[in-house]
């Protein structure tokens, strides 16, 4: 039985599975019987569906296990807090910036949500609302800091039972949670023949248009992952300096920028 890539597909993959049907994910991107037809309705794409799957034409995205998608889902909730505390911290910053203070002393490199940041928050003269803002914000994070720690420990115990995050971690750059998130969001590597299909699939290839002997390459198509798209983006910015990688990040630094060589090393680590 094939359907489209939805929202919540998970549970109608095991719904059929139980059923003993075979379940066909097709590829939102590669269906362009469906994205193309003048008419769109359920009942035209159901039918399309079903004479490309007949035909042996379906082009159909992998169906990660519930295992992996399990673990995807472990790592996403917590990237989603971090992110959360991040805009918090990020909210704080831009109070107290907004009222013209900016650290303690010029000197001062500590965070504003630790024991010297905080007296030094609960010192400064500020309006009734910005105080409520810089305290209800500090109060989330204090209430999500326990939860984040567990999730980090439970991620270390599932990355020291497998080995091959050790593997990963080897790679310049690549660290615990960056091997969990890769393997977790990657699966089956057997998928990909070769190194670069692999980055084409995560979105860190350029996009190309040819025309009769003209090329034209553009920006990454970044589809795929975002999550491994960004971990490996911040990967790169420790292996951009390792020996391994950093002859070529400079040649292409110097000839198309910073970004665009940072981008080239995620590509190849």
């Amino acid at each position: 039985m094939a359907f489209e890539a939805a929202y919540g597909w998970g549970w109608l993959v095991e719904l059929l599975e139980d059923y003993g049907f075979a379940a066909h994910l097709v590829h939102p991107l590669r269906c362009k019987a469906i994205a193309s037809a003048r008419l769109k309705n359920d009942k035209v794409d159901a039918a399309t569906l079903a004479q490309l799957l007949r035909a042996d034409l379906l082009p159909e995205a992998w169906i990660a296990p519930l295992q992996v998608r399990q673990l995807r889902a472990l790592l996403r909730h917590r990237v989603a807090l971090v992110r959360l505390c991040t805009g918090l911290r990020n909210q704080i910053h831009a109070v107290t910036a907004d009222h013209g203070y900016d650290r303690p002393d010029a000197a001062w490199t500590g965070a504003y949500w630790t024991g010297p940041g905080r007296r030094w928050l609960d010192e400064l003269p500020l309006p009734a609302v910005s105080r409520q803002v810089i305290t209800d914000n500090l109060a989330v994070i204090d209430a999500i800091a326990p939860t984040i720690d567990h999730l980090d420990r439970e991620v270390h115990v599932r990355a020291k039972a497998d080995p091959r995050v050790k593997v990963l971690t080897a790679l310049p750059g690549v660290g615990e949670f960056t091997a969990m998130v890769l393997l977790a969001e990657i699966g089956d590597i057997g998928r990909f023949s070769n190194a670069r299909r692999l980055a084409s699939w995560a979105g860190l290839t350029p996009t190309v248009r040819g025309s009769d002997l003209a090329v034209h390459h553009g920006h990454i198509s970044k589809q795929g992952s975002p999550y491994v798209r960004w971990v490996l983006v911040q990967a790169a910015q420790i292996a951009k300096r390792h020996p391994e990688f950093a002859a070529s990040y400079q040649r292409i630094a110097n000839r198309r920028g910073r970004k665009i060589a940072t981008v080239a090393v995620a590509a190849s680590c």
